[in-house]
């Protein structure tokens, strides 16, 4: 487990610990839909492959709760396999760049969020840093929206590099980048 400072009063701590995601489902889409902007369609559909990907071997989620054991926070993934679908959308988009290997021996990032009002806090740092500490693959992958924010300068700062850009999912309105970095991911000094 690892603790977050609040910062005070109105900010409580915040425990990164294992959850049974697939328990506090609602929870958690309440976080990604706030994070994300998702209608309540998208969340439905999402409910559904988040208990999909939850069967996987190797499947782990952490949740950041708060002292009351709200979820404010989450992430989750398992290790990848080229038959994933996933996989399958990227791979064109790796090989093209020489980096499809990558697919192979790694953990993908399915899916990380924190509330809104919790950001800028280290708890998305937390979630990933402890969920990669604790795999056997020497390598981690995941995918984020193509454009500078704090979550992909987030990753950048734990050694994440592009692999490709411009990744286009089927129903997806925004380009993707699919991003790697080798484990453990770096520490700030």
């Amino acid at each position: 487990m690892a603790a977050l400072s609040g910062g005070g009063p109105q900010t409580p701590s915040v425990v990164v610990a294992p959850v049974d995601l697939s328990a506090r489902i609602d929870e958690a889409l309440a976080v990604q839909a706030l994070a994300f902007g998702l209608s309540d369609d998208e969340v439905e559909v999402r409910r559904h492959i988040v208990y999909r990907h939850l069967l996987h071997p190797g499947a782990r989620a952490l949740g950041a709760l708060t002292e009351t054991g709200r979820l404010v926070g989450f992430v989750y993934g398992m290790p990848n396999s080229r038959t994933h679908w996933w996989s399958t959308v990227v791979e064109p988009y790796l090989r093209r760049n020489g980096t499809d290997s990558w697919l192979d021996d790694s953990f993908v990032i399915t899916e990380l969020h924190v509330h809104p009002g919790f950001q800028g806090r280290g708890i998305g740092r937390s979630l990933i840093t402890t969920i990669t500490d604790s795999v056997e693959q020497p390598r981690s992958i995941l995918s984020a929206i193509d454009i500078e924010s704090p979550a992909r300068g987030l990753y950048r700062a734990l050694g994440y590099q592009d692999l490709a850009r411009q990744v286009m999912f089927p129903s997806a309105p925004s380009p993707y980048a699919v991003m790697g970095a080798p484990l453990p991911l770096l520490r700030d000094n």
